[in-house]
């Protein structure tokens, strides 16, 4: 398999992307024989066809890794981390609702909403003031505290290191191994696009009595004489489109990278013309399907007899979470260059723990990190975030316990 130019820096030189395509080129190294004795599949050769599955599963990966291009995934810390156990579920009322029931324990007026904190200010040595840190907030106003949990997403963070001023600030600056692995960590952007059928077009569901169906989606490369020009570039690297039940006229697609950009720029009419651009150049016609039925008509002609543009949508919805200043992205991963040690840095409270002298000479536990990306296993999670939650939680009550029986 493949092998690291670097064995003493495996993470800088060894990502996912090239992992996968050396073993596919392995293959069809391997398989070449097999290849000149096969006729292909009607348009497709052998090879073409496994390149392009590869793609499908391959821009998959990117939605959910949220990684753009997987050469810029660390291979090793791929290998760290841990899937969580059982199915993966809706929740029926939204993520608001998780929320609505872990706060429904504390005081009301406690959570203070539309109230940005734009600088962080720590070590204060102040002799009016006894608490060591001070937040400012948009308003002009400011709040004392003993101990911080930042929660903030990495973009927002790699926006404050980089004094770009939608980043939270922090005075005086992250020293520098936490700026580092801020900066070395990769932050990428991951959107979904819901689209809601027309109930009252006829969609040809009656012939094989069966909804929308489950589309994953393969594209001939750019050079190849059978790619539909018509098909925008946003939409082909998405790997598949779906009702997010069966038999729903809700339709779900994932977009990642510079895609999942270019899909919030969008307005509804073109989202809503390049999907029905794209889904009827892979479904056929109410004739077409006959003919399939009939097994008399190969898949790799769906095409020829013409597009009957069945398909239309009635409305359409989609996530922004490049655009959103609270955010500035979707979720993290191990990026190349880095390495599982970066999302633990992540993690380590302000003043830091390993220098016992600042330790010692400042009150301790100033600012706190949470959120997915300060999770070694189960970054880019919900979970994860969650858990990193109980964890500094964990930490503050642990030193209060300390504290009060020495």
């Amino acid at each position: 398999m493949c092998s690291c130019n670097n064995k003493d820096d495996k993470s800088k030189s060894f990502s996912l992307g090239s992992f996968l395509r050396h073993a596919l080129r392995a293959y069809h190294d391997s398989a070449k024989d097999q290849e000149c004795s096969s006729n292909g599949y009607n348009n497709w050769s052998r090879s073409s066809l496994e390149d392009t599955m590869f793609a499908v599963h391959e821009n998959a990966e990117r939605a959910h890794t949220s990684a753009g291009d997987l050469s810029n995934l660390d291979y090793n810390a791929e290998r760290e981390y841990v899937q969580f156990p059982d199915e993966e579920i809706t929740i029926s009322k939204g993520y608001s609702s998780i929320i609505e029931s872990i706060a429904s324990v504390l005081p009301t007026g406690l959570i203070q909403l539309s109230t940005k904190v734009v600088k962080i200010e720590w070590q204060v040595e102040n002799e009016s003031e006894s608490r060591p840190v001070r937040l400012h907030f948009s308003d002009g106003s400011t709040m004392a505290a003993d101990h911080v949990i930042v929660t903030v997403s990495l973009g927002v963070l790699k926006a404050g290191i980089q004094n770009r001023r939608s980043g939270m600030l922090f005075s005086p600056p992250l020293p520098s191994f936490k700026a580092d692995s801020i900066s070395k960590l990769g932050f990428g952007v991951v959107n979904k696009l819901f689209l809601q059928l027309d109930p009252t077009t006829d969609h040809g569901n009656q012939e094989i009595g069966e909804g929308f169906p489950f589309l994953q989606m393969a594209f001939h490369k750019q050079e190849s004489e059978l790619r539909d020009q018509s098909i925008p570039w946003w939409m082909r690297r998405t790997a598949s489109l779906c009702p997010i039940y069966m038999n729903s006229n809700v339709l779900l697609s994932w977009f990642a990278g510079k895609e999942a950009l270019e899909l919030e720029s969008l307005s509804d009419e073109e989202m809503i013309n390049g999907v029905s651009t794209t889904i009827n150049s892979f479904l056929c016609s109410s004739q077409q399907r006959k003919l399939l039925n009939s097994h008399k008509y190969s898949n790799g002609h769906v095409n020829s007899l013409g597009s009957t543009n069945e398909f239309k949508f009635t409305k359409v919805l989609k996530s922004q979470w490049g655009l959103d200043p609270l955010f500035m992205g979707s979720y993290s991963y191990v990026a190349v260059g880095s390495s599982g040690d970066d999302l633990d840095k992540m993690a380590e409270p302000l003043p830091s723990t390993s220098n016992s002298d600042v330790a010692h000479a400042t009150p301790p536990l100033q600012i706190l990190f949470a959120g997915e990306a300060t999770h070694r296993t189960q970054y880019s999670t919900t979970h994860g975030a969650y858990f990193s939650g109980l964890r500094e939680a964990n930490r503050l009550l642990q030193h209060y316990h300390h504290h009060h029986h020495q």
